[in-house]
């Protein structure tokens, strides 16, 4: 297996499951766990692999969280175009994600917080009043089925018995 395709089977199979040891992804791959260690170092050095989340499902603990999903328009600044504005966003606590959108808004923010007066808040006290920002739409996430390739809603098994003749 060459470097590149070596790196692509690593990002593939971490981003499934982080927790996987060296020597297990070394074991799965056919490859020398060295190499693994090498190629991992190398991609975390040039910020290929950035973190390592966890993948919790909030719904199960009894923390209050909300997430909500927030459009925002914005008039980008001469010189720096949507990163200047988007830099400043994803610096807030309350921020979890920034993604620059081809759609009719320009930046799709995702926040988390204890309740929804705590997120409204922080749209109407930080981020709608920044300079360039346009307008904002606030949608909040009702129910999470699956996030990161991982569904948060057991399949139902069925419990009949099968019959035959």
């Amino acid at each position: 297996m060459d470097k590149k395709e070596l790196r692509k089977e690593i990002l593939k199979t971490i981003d499934k499951n982080s927790r996987l040891t060296h020597e297990e992804l070394s074991e799965m791959m056919g490859v020398a766990r060295e190499e693994i260690d090498e190629e991992i170092a190398a991609m975390q050095k040039e910020k290929i692999i950035c973190g390592y989340p966890t993948i919790i499902d909030w719904d199960k603990t009894d923390e209050d969280t909300v997430t909500a999903l927030i459009e925002v328009k914005i008039s980008p600044k001469r010189g720096v175009g949507y990163d200047y504005l988007a830099e400043r966003i994803y610096k807030f606590d309350e921020v979890s994600y920034v993604y620059l959108m081809s759609a009719d808004y320009d930046l799709m923010v995702i926040v988390e917080g204890k309740s929804m007066r705590e997120i409204a808040h922080f749209v109407s006290s930080k981020l709608a009043p920044m300079d360039s920002v346009i307008s904002t739409a606030t949608h909040f996430v009702l129910k999470k089925y699956k996030e990161h390739g991982i569904p948060f809603v057991e399949e139902e098994k069925d419990e009949r018995q099968l019959i035959t003749p």
